[in-house]
Formats: C-alpha cells, sequence, structure tokens
C-alpha cells in the first residue's frame, strides 16, 4: 500500500515538472490518502498484536 503511496507522488512530481497542476494535485490527495489509510491500518494491526498476544510466524 506504501508502494502505491510512492508512485502516485512520483506522478505527481513528474506532473509537477511539467506544468499539469491539476492532475499533480489529484495526485497527491490520492498519495496521502493512501499513506494515511496504511498508517491507521498499521496501527490498528498493532494494536491488536499487543492485545491478543500472538507472535508473527517465523519465516
Amino acid at each position: 500500500m506504501l508502494g502505491w503511496a510512492l508512485t502516485f507522488l512520483i506522478i505527481a512530481l513528474i506532473a509537477a515538472a511539467f506544468g499539469f497542476g491539476g492532475i499533480a494535485g489529484t495526485a497527491v490527495g490520492i498519495a496521502k490518502l493512501i499513506f494515511f489509510v496504511a498508517i491507521v491500518l498499521f496501527v490498528i494491526s498493532l494494536i491488536y498484536g499487543l492485545v491478543t498476544g500472538r507472535r508473527p510466524p517465523v519465516a
């Protein structure tokens, strides 16, 4: 999920460099949304793991 956020951020930077302000603004908005969703899911997963006391499987 963070990979997608990074992808949209790169698209926004490239679009801004070429002067496409509308596309750059939209891509930045999407990147921020995906980033914050990933952070929220991480925090929920972290809290769930701490509450249940389960350990992740060893690779």
